[in-house]
Parts: C-alpha cells; sequence; structure tokens
C-alpha cells in the first residue's frame, strides 16, 4: 500500500466527470512499481470553476501534473504558460506539468490512439474515416488519422458554429481533407467509412447510449473499423452492436494505457511500467 507523506508530490486527473476514470488504479499501480514519492487523484472540476481550480493547484506546491478529460482538454489552454507544438496544432491538451511556478501543457492522446491501429495492415490511404464529435479528444483523432494518411477524414458534431472553428482550426495548421458536416449527415457517410471513431461521451456509464443506432451500424462496410474512446463500460453499446454486425472493434483502454504512460514520462522522466499499468487496468474491469 501506497504511504502518504508529509513529501508526497501529487499528480491527478481534471475533468467532470471522473468518477469513471481508471486514470488513478493505472498510474497509482505505475507509481507503486517505480518506488516514487508521489500520488494520483481525481479532481472533479466544473467547467465554470476551471480557472479557480488551475490557479488554486499552482498555489499547492505538492501539485507536479495533472491529466485533462471530458469536458477541460480545449478550455484550458487559456490558463497554461505554455503547451506544446503538438498540442497547438490540435488546439487541445491533455497533460499538464509543473515547472516552477508555470503550467506546461502537451498532448499525449495522439501516440495513444494511434498504437492499436498501427498494429493493423490497413491501406490507410484508400480509407476514409467518420470521426463522431468534435471536441477536443475528436482534434486529437484527427491528427492522428493525418499521420495515418487517410484519404478524407469526416467529422460530425450537432453544433454548426462548433464544427466550423473546428474545420478551421485543424485545416490551419494539418494538411488533411478535413470535412465537416452535421451530425445529422452522418447516416450518409457511415456507408463510405472504412473507419468509425466515437469521441463523444455517448456510452459512458453515466451516459449508457450509442451515437449509432442497430440499424445504422448495418451501413457500415463489413471490412471497417469501430473505434470507441470510452472505455467504461466495456464493451460499450456501440462496441457491442458493431461486434454482432461482424466490424473489427477496439475501444479506448489501449488508448488510454498508451497516452497515460506518456504523460507519465511527461511528468517524472522516467520510462513507464507498461505491462504493470497494463495489469492494473484489466484487474480493475475484472479481466485477467
Amino acid at each position: 500500500m501506497q504511504q502518504v507523506r508529509g513529501t508526497t508530490k501529487i499528480l491527478g486527473v481534471m475533468g467532470s466527470p471522473v468518477t469513471h476514470s481508471l486514470s488513478p488504479v493505472m498510474h497509482n499501480a505505475a507509481i507503486a512499481a517505480l518506488g516514487v514519492d508521489y500520488i494520483y487523484v481525481p479532481l472533479p472540476v466544473a467547467i465554470a470553476d476551471l480557472a479557480t481550480a488551475v490557479n488554486g493547484l499552482k498555489a499547492i506546491e505538492a501539485v507536479q501534473g495533472f491529466n485533462l478529460t471530458i469536458p477541460h482538454k480545449q478550455e484550458i489552454i487559456p490558463w497554461l504558460d505554455e503547451i506544446s507544438d503538438t498540442a497547438r496544432a490540435i488546439g487541445a491538451v491533455n497533460t499538464v506539468k509543473r515547472e516552477g511556478d508555470r503550467w506546461i501543457g502537451t498532448n499525449t492522446d495522439i501516440a495513444g490512439f494511434l498504437v492499436p491501429l498501427l498494429k493493423l495492415e490497413r491501406n490507410w490511404q484508400n480509407t476514409e474515416a467518420l470521426v463522431l464529435g468534435c471536441g477536443g479528444a475528436a482534434k486529437a483523432v484527427v491528427a492522428a488519422c493525418a499521420q495515418l494518411g487517410c484519404a478524407v477524414v469526416h467529422v460530425v458534431g450537432r453544433d454548426r458554429a462548433k464544427l466550423e472553428c473546428f474545420q478551421q482550426e485543424i485545416s490551419t495548421h494539418l494538411n488533411i481533407d478535413l470535412r465537416a458536416r452535421d451530425w445529422s449527415d452522418s447516416i450518409d457517410l457511415l456507408g463510405i467509412a472504412g473507419i468509425v471513431i466515437n469521441t463523444t461521451p455517448i456510452g459512458m456509464a453515466s451516459n449508457p447510449d450509442t451515437p449509432i443506432s442497430s440499424t445504422q451500424m448495418q451501413l457500415i462496410p463489413p471490412g471497417a473499423i469501430a473505434y470507441d474512446l470510452v472505455y467504461t463500460p466495456r464493451p460499450t453499446q456501440f462496441l457491442r452492436l458493431a461486434a454482432a454486425r461482424g466490424l473489427a472493434t477496439i475501444d479506448g483502454l489501449e488508448m488510454l494505457l498508451h497516452q497515460g504512460a506518456i504523460a507519465l514520462e511527461f511528468w517524472l522522466g522516467w520510462q513507464a511500467p507498461i505491462e504493470v499499468m497494463h495489469q492494473a487496468l484489466l484487474d480493475a474491469i475484472g479481466l485477467k
């Protein structure tokens, strides 16, 4: 069992909600394996309280960094002192560390998202991607699709103004054929998608629904991939429907693992114990 001392440094995950997060399980297992004097805690912060929280944490010297989840990945940027080129390119931060009295932000989601896809043999240059949602996680996904070399990336959302801003920001920094469409257009796009990625919170334990209905799932080509960034419950309703359709499925657990490992290395400068972190996640969701 970890001992918390007067010298213990603090890391955490900030979001709303964070009760579902497995990041504390994963990171505390890694901290114990490394034998460093840290602890990783949940930091539930409503969007209206973000600025207060960031400034308050800066005043607590023990706090060395934190991750960000929905809905803070974009909204955090004005409150940071510096962000990496990667984070600036997609306009989203998921990891922050302290350097003296400054907050430094970066994004580890892109690399984490790519890990399971790079294991597959796919002609990505002939693959069209359909991204559900246009928040901070979606920006990382689009950047990852650009790295894969996807022919076209379609992004759908319900807020037209947010969609237009999304497309403008991404197009400024990435050389990719990005097409932003209204959520209602997703039905027309399912038939040409080689990979469908859910970046929305739809499907989380607090919102146990699916962004794509069983009827709509039948429109997706048989060889396509369904990728859900949600990792609890496991599988989500979206992935259950996709598996019933015979599609290849990927959930957010591997992305969580690898983006977390990169974040830990960003904070500590130590190589992360991947296998320890992976086993802690499997144990937490009842899989061996």
